[in-house]
């Protein structure tokens, strides 16, 4: 895209300088499992697929782990333009920081529909390169299901279930979580995944042509908040689900599932936008 908008909030809180970065990871990465990208790790996961290096790779590791680090850090101070770009720097091993990033500002900050698909598609494409490499991946699996996800949504889901896109949402949710059984933010696509196809073509259709249960929806839900009870947007989607598929007759649980997200303390820009879109649902 030849323009990102940016960051619309005080995000001094969000900069992880330095040591910071490591010593705030497990609150920031509980809900995607993905691990510190410090030295070893690189040594570890160059010394099992060496193709993930990217092309200027002089072997050595400590550098592209702090480039790596700083594709997270600049996602995670709402710098997401910039974050796309380190992230394409580092071959394989930053996918997940760039399809995040991607998605995260196609989400909340493209102005446009045009711009929003775009940049939902391109990181779809980063997370199909990112399966060639390294398919044991849980979260190149993830985001290919979330950005195709969010552009499913763009699109309008029934358009998006007309041309397949339903089922390789699925597979590839299944794969993250088959991979990583405690991905909440995997748990949580899953249940919106449910939630929405009930929502357009009913229990019936749904449950026979797609596979859709709610049972299965609200136990995913559940299961996100009990792996990350901090999280926003697992409230938020359980939320958004519960309305899906329940209207007003649940609405009341809705609210306060909205209610807690907004009390929470963004520790992210993420997180910020999350809650942000939660205040203006309120309104």
């Amino acid at each position: 895209m030849a323009h990102w908008n940016s960051f619309p909030h005080d995000n001094s809180r969000f900069l992880f300088v330095g040591d910071s970065l490591r010593e705030s990871w497990p609150r920031l990465h509980t809900g995607d499992q993905v691990l510190f990208p410090d030295e070893d790790w690189v040594h570890g996961c160059l010394e099992a697929v060496p193709d993930a290096a990217p092309a200027s790779f002089d072997g050595d590791f400590n550098a592209l782990a702090l480039s790596i680090q700083d594709a997270w850090r600049s996602f995670h101070a709402g710098d997401f333009e910039r974050s796309v770009a380190l992230a394409g720097q580092c071959g394989q091993l930053a996918h997940a920081a760039a399809n995040k990033a991607a998605g995260i500002y196609a989400t909340y900050l493209a102005t446009d529909d045009r711009s929003r698909q775009a940049c939902h598609l391109s990181a779809v494409e980063r997370a199909e390169a990112a399966l060639e490499y390294l398919p044991d991946d849980a979260n190149a699996h993830y985001f290919h299901a979330f950005n195709l996800g969010r552009y499913s949504q763009s699109i309008s889901v029934m358009k998006a279930l007309s041309e397949g896109i339903g089922g390789k949402i699925h597979t590839s949710l299944q794969n993250a979580l088959e991979l990583e059984p405690d991905h909440a933010e995997a748990h949580t696509a899953m249940g919106m995944y449910h939630a929405e196809i009930i929502d357009k073509v009913g229990k019936m259709v749904g449950r026979i042509t797609y596979g859709a249960n709610a049972d299965a929806a609200l136990e995913h839900f559940e299961r996100a908040l009990e792996l990350t009870p901090a999280s926003p947007i697992a409230h938020i989607e359980y939320g958004n689900g519960l309305y899906l598929l329940f209207g007003d007759d649940r609405l009341d649980e809705v609210s306060d599932l909205y209610t807690k997200a907004i009390e929470i303390r963004p520790v992210d820009a993420m997180e910020k936008l999350d809650i942000e879109a939660a205040l203006a649902e309120m309104e």
